[in-house]
């Protein structure tokens, strides 16, 4: 897909089973924002719930609070001066979604009454497309379905080569933090030393945006290019590329090992999109079938009917969500279809 550079583009992709929001700055992708229609409200982040304390672990002062999700406590610090007692009822925010097998991380705005339950849904995607893009047009229909698949493609990747600056980017998760790794191939015939101090700030731009669109958080340790850096100038860079992120800043090592810190809030795209094997889900792969199928009619208005063709158990899941795509869709199980290899047809 072409995007637009040199201005802020907003895509809202409202397949059936799922939303989108994507966000495209300078002609790259920035944000995507995932809202599924079984997700628990009470966990998305704003969210406000009243909640019971389920269980105080006093060596991390810290309490597991019960949001009325079935065994899916929230978790939360508690402050230096508050002290809660299991069964106690009270009022939180969520301040992270959940992520790998962790709840919701919340944070404690005071006493509640009465059973878990929610009371303030944290924003839907619209609204967060509007925050995000203050001003900006939302596009819809096929270019929001391009633009999820684009960014989701980027997002589940490793990094990328950017031929303009001579930039290879890895950007990778692990248990204990998020490696990025700045490589430099040197172009011809310009100077080694500004060439350096260019891939830097391109990698360190485009490693923030990376991040931002797999909606990680976390530890980070940047490789960038060269030894016994300038932190005058490798600084300024850094906080420029992760402004608004709320980062917090160690020192440049003299290995040319940058350090920072970034808080979770959202659950991360392959979270979101996979499950515990890393393979996409049922129910990735029902809304992904929609999805194509919602694309195949809305790019052929001519033809009477488009067919999704699939594995029984796929249709199983699918068949929900096709169904509200309207008369022109159709849905056929094929027992000799793989999982994973179903195909759109005109009928």
């Amino acid at each position: 897909m072409a995007l637009v550079r040199g201005e802020v583009e907003a895509f809202l992709d409202d397949t059936p089973g799922e939303i989108r929001g994507v966000i495209a700055r300078d002609g790259r992708f920035e944000r995507l924002i995932i809202q599924r229609e079984d997700d628990p409200p009470q966990f998305r982040l704003g969210a406000r719930c009243v909640g019971r304390v389920m269980d105080v672990e006093a060596g991390y002062r810290a309490a597991f609070v019960d949001l009325g999700v079935e065994n899916a406590p929230g978790f939360l610090a508690l402050p230096r001066d508050k002290t809660l007692r299991e069964g106690d009822r009270i009022e939180v925010e969520v301040v992270a979604e959940p992520r790998e097998r962790k709840g919701p991380a919340l944070r404690l705005i005071g006493p509640g009454q009465g059973a878990p339950r929610l009371l303030t849904p944290g924003p839907d995607v619209v609204t967060l497309l509007a925050e995000l893009a203050p001003g900006v047009e939302i596009q819809t229909g096929l270019a929001a379905i391009q633009a999820s698949w684009d960014a989701e493609e980027e997002a589940l990747g490793f990094g990328d080569f950017f031929a303009e600056s001579g930039v290879d980017l890895a950007v990778q998760r692990t248990r204990a933090l998020i490696a990025v790794d700045i490589d430099y191939a040197h172009l011809p015939g310009k100077d080694a030393k500004t060439g350096r101090e260019r891939a830097n700030r391109e990698g360190l731009v485009q490693a923030a945006r990376l991040i931002r669109l797999k909606s990680w958080g976390g530890l980070v340790a940047v490789d960038l290019v060269g030894a016994n850096l300038n932190a005058d100038v490798v600084n300024p860079l850094a906080r420029a590329a992760f402004a608004g992120d709320e980062a917090v800043f160690g020192p440049l090592s003299r290995f040319g090992l940058l350090q920072l810190a970034l808080p979770w809030r959202r659950t991360p795209i392959e979270d979101k999109l996979n499950d515990w094997d890393r393979k996409p889900s049922a129910l990735t792969r029902a809304v992904d079938l929609t999805r194509r199928l919602r694309h195949a009619i809305l790019s052929d208005t001519t033809a009477p009917r488009f067919t999704a063709v699939c594995a029984p158990q796929e249709a199983r899941a699918a068949a929900p969500f096709i169904a509200r795509l309207g008369p022109r869709a159709a849905l056929r199980p094929d027992p000799t279809v793989a999982q994973g290899w179903s195909d759109i047809v005109e009928t």
